[in-house]
């Protein structure tokens, strides 16, 4: 009965998913209301957080009407199909190559930061990582380079200058 239900209604695995993000993103807005309101300042602390959790909750519920529109179980487009995979280590590590390979060129992010600083760390990361993910061809790393340097240097910007962020500057800028 509850698989009937579950097929008229397209409940997959995405809907139930995008349904508990949405709760998270309730009770996580719901926490906000806690924030302590200091006496000083022109900006509350809670809008930051509130901003990011309804941009959370907007992706949510578009990834909900996706995925109940998707009536069938058909891989998307992109993904690997369960047959043509073969099974065991070989065949798990074919059809997680994606996720792991962002893992990875993350945790090294995180263990080059104290040396080249969140600047140049951050775009090579974004620059390695499009590589990787994408392909290595002559026009496809120049703009990978372009996009990393803009986006990467804008935020490093938009935290440093703007917003008064101390970023970690790595051993190659730090002082003598």
């Amino acid at each position: 009965m509850n698989k009937e239900i579950a097929k008229r209604a397209n409940l997959n695995s995405d809907s139930v998913i995008a349904i508990m993000l949405l709760a998270a993103c309730g009770i996580l807005f719901w926490a906000t209301f806690d924030i302590r309101v200091p006496d000083y300042g022109q900006l509350k602390p809670s809008t930051w957080p509130r901003v990011i959790i309804c941009a959370l909750a907007l992706l949510s519920a578009i990834y909900l009407v996706q995925s109940l529109r998707r009536t069938t179980a058909e891989p998307l487009e992109g993904e690997p199909e369960l047959s043509s995979l073969s099974f065991g280590l070989v065949g798990w590590f074919s059809y997680w190559r994606n996720p792991i390979i962002c893992f990875v060129a993350f945790f090294a992010y995180l263990l080059t930061l104290p040396v080249l600083g969140s600047l140049i760390g951050g775009v090579l990361f974004v620059f390695l990582l499009m590589g990787a993910l994408g392909s290595w061809t002559l026009r496809n790393q120049f703009v990978h380079g372009i996009l990393a340097l803009v986006t990467v240097g804008g935020m490093w910007a938009i935290f440093t200058y703007g917003l008064g962020v101390i970023l970690p500057t790595g051993e190659i800028f730090s002082p003598f």
